[in-house]
């Protein structure tokens, strides 16, 4: 009963978002691919009989997620088959490009015959949601045919709690049939606690964010985007990532204060949203400033300068998915975005991991235990306007010592964070050993 009430509600929802939806198919030829296997299961097929893992990472963060927990899975598991399910296109296309040798598919919209279908066509022997992605359909579904829902890399932030406490006493029941509940800190498992899950299911096992880091600015694949950007030894960076309007004109501003009385400095701009490309590909332009992208997509060759050839260096353009990792380890400056916008701020670790000169806003409520950890130790600094974004990051060109110290007590910190992939992975090894739908470990 409480399934179809479900079902209604969203129907209901999809009633109302349909204009905004058909728009988005036909106008901007979005979401016209992936009906059919959300709301049917069309297309997903599976021929194996053996054990599958099913992992849910809703977009691109999460799937990255998973770039140090697959690995180890394998290596404990080498005959399961591993699906990997988004919400999400960018999450779905980073997962194809990351994940060849696994099963990517859509998760299923949370109507009882969505999930029902797909649940049927996949077989999983496990669930492995990544983070936090409760559905009530999906996780009763799962539970009535006796397979093991686990969360992985818990987190709920103050804001997310408050909402949730609202629907406490659903939240009580979707927490209860979980069979594990794997938090990053245990300030995240207390407020999970207070909504109703088991103590003896909520286990601390840290953020495997940290884990699989790269340091090393000379991998292979930040040298190969260093080329192809034209930047030079001797040229200081200052990358923009993750970033969301008006962000950009924020760094474009910064920049060209900066650039006449520090000819070194370069400027990367990476948008949190790959929509948003072009629109900030036109932002660049219409300052008169040149402009060079990762890919001709948003640059036409003909609307292109090439990275070296005019006496003022082009404004750099990262305008592909999954390449910010790697584009971060040539930031000797790194603003991370969201962070200026009322949007919680993003993921601040990777460029940390560098040991780049971090700042951000001061609207990272999304990453509030990693900003806690990056300012108790004085190795980031926080920004709270446009204007001491520019005063800041003058201040690390004019003193690089201050600059490189930031960096490195970044770098220290967030390589003794890490651990927790092991964690994790002991207990996925439990619940296989586990007899199959067990409710909790012994």
């Amino acid at each position: 009963m409480i399934g179809w009430l479900l079902n209604l509600v969203y129907l209901g929802l999809l009633g109302l978002c349909s204009p905004w939806l058909v728009y988005r198919m036909l106008v901007l030829n979005k979401n016209r691919s992936d009906w059919g296997e959300k709301l049917l299961g069309r297309g997903i097929t599976r021929t194996s009989t053996g054990p599958a893992i099913w992992f849910h990472a809703v977009s691109v963060g999460e799937v990255l997620l998973l770039r140090t927990i697959l690995p180890a899975y394998r290596t404990v598991h080498p005959e399961a088959e591993i699906w990997i399910s988004t919400t999400t296109h960018t999450g779905h296309a980073v997962a194809r490009e990351k994940y060849p040798d696994c099963q990517v598919i859509y998760f299923p919209f949370d109507l009882t015959w969505s999930v029902r279908r797909t649940l049927d066509r996949v077989r999983p022997t496990m669930i492995v949601l990544v983070e936090l992605e409760l559905w009530p359909n999906f996780i009763r579904q799962a539970t009535d045919q006796r397979i093991p829902v686990i969360l992985i890399n818990g987190r709920m932030s103050e804001r997310s709690f408050r909402g949730y406490r609202r629907i406490a006493w659903m939240m009580r029941g979707l927490l209860r049939q979980l069979t594990i509940i794997a938090v990053q800190t245990e300030e995240y498992g207390q407020r999970l606690m207070a909504l109703g899950a088991p103590a003896d299911r909520v286990i601390v096992t840290g953020s495997t964010k940290y884990d699989g880091l790269i340091s090393d600015r000379q991998n292979p694949r930040s040298q190969e985007i260093r080329t192809a950007f034209g930047i030079a030894a001797n040229e200081t960076v200052f990358i923009a990532g993750s970033t969301q309007a008006p962000e950009e004109a924020y760094a474009l501003d910064t920049y060209e204060a900066l650039r006449p009385t520090f000819p070194q400095l370069r400027l990367v701009l990476v948008p949190r949203h790959q929509e948003r490309f072009q629109e900030v590909a036109e932002l660049v332009r219409s300052r008169d400033l040149p402009l060079w992208c990762r890919t001709d997509g948003t640059c036409p060759n003909h609307a292109r300068s090439t990275p070296t050839s005019d006496a003022q260096p082009p404004v750099l353009l990262l305008n592909t998915l999954g390449e910010l990792a790697a584009c971060w380890g040539l930031a000797d400056i790194a603003f991370v975005g969201g962070s200026l916008t009322n949007r919680g701020g993003q993921n601040m670790i990777e460029p940390a991991a560098y040991g780049a000169a971090v700042l951000f806003g001061p609207h990272t409520a999304n990453f509030r235990q990693v900003v806690e950890l990056l300012r108790g130790a004085h190795a980031a600094i926080v920004v709270h306007s446009p204007e001491e974004l520019t005063q800041t990051v003058t201040r690390l060109l004019t003193f690089p010592d201050e600059a490189r110290r930031v960096g490195q007590l970044a770098q220290g910190l967030v390589l003794r964070q890490q651990g927790a992939t092991i964690r994790t992975m002991e207990l996925l090894r439990a619940i296989s050993k586990s007899p199959r739908g067990q409710n909790h470990l012994p």
